[in-house]
């Protein structure tokens, strides 16, 4: 952890340093990169807001191995999410553009209960994509509701609550560079 962050003190522990997630999207990217070595573009859909900084940094190391890659986003909220998500989602901010025929990769920054990926998944699909995959930065095993088929996983971790690296507690942590487990003191005083 930094020295002097206005965080720190609310991080019980790191989970994933800095150091791990810059190494782990040079590996996913030069797997991705080898997978679709024959694509003449791939079509990257960030999730918004928690994947904002791994896209940013995963479309940097994938556009330097496989050459074009093109960027969307999306974003959606899922009814219930507080106590446990429903799956019911609704859109928030739709693709920007048509996506038939595209080698779209999903990116997501944590999968938890699987519920919203899977609609995710379903709905693009539904949009005539030539492929649709998903790279996930973090997966909670023991959190999953349904099977959401996630061929790109970089960590996998426990069912505690994590902030940092895009994923938040009310609006803030994102901007950590590294994933920490957030003090249940913190969030029981909410």
């Amino acid at each position: 952890m930094g020295e002097g962050n206005w965080y720190d003190a609310d991080i019980e522990r790191v989970v994933v340093t800095e150091e791990q997630i810059h190494n782990k999207i040079q590996d996913l990217a030069k797997q991705i990169a080898a997978d679709y070595v024959r694509m003449e573009s791939v079509l990257l859909v960030g999730v918004l807001k928690g994947a904002f900084m791994f896209m940013a940094d995963f479309a940097r190391a994938l556009g330097r191995l496989a050459g074009a890659v093109e960027v969307e986003f999306m974003a959606v909220s899922s009814y219930g999410q507080r106590a446990t998500s429903s799956g019911v989602v609704r859109i928030l901010k739709d693709l920007d553009r048509d996506i038939a025929n595209k080698h779209v990769i999903v990116v997501e920054d944590i999968v938890d209960s699987g519920l919203t990926l899977s609609w995710l998944l379903k709905y693009l699909e539904s949009r005539s994509a030539a492929s649709v995959e998903v790279v996930a930065l973090l997966r909670k095993p023991d959190a999953i509701k349904v099977n959401v088929p996630v061929k790109y996983i970089g960590f996998d971790i426990s069912n505690e609550f994590v902030v940092g690296y895009g994923l938040d507690f009310a609006e803030r942590y994102r901007e950590m560079p590294y994933i920490g487990v957030l003090r249940p003191s913190v969030y029981s005083r909410v």
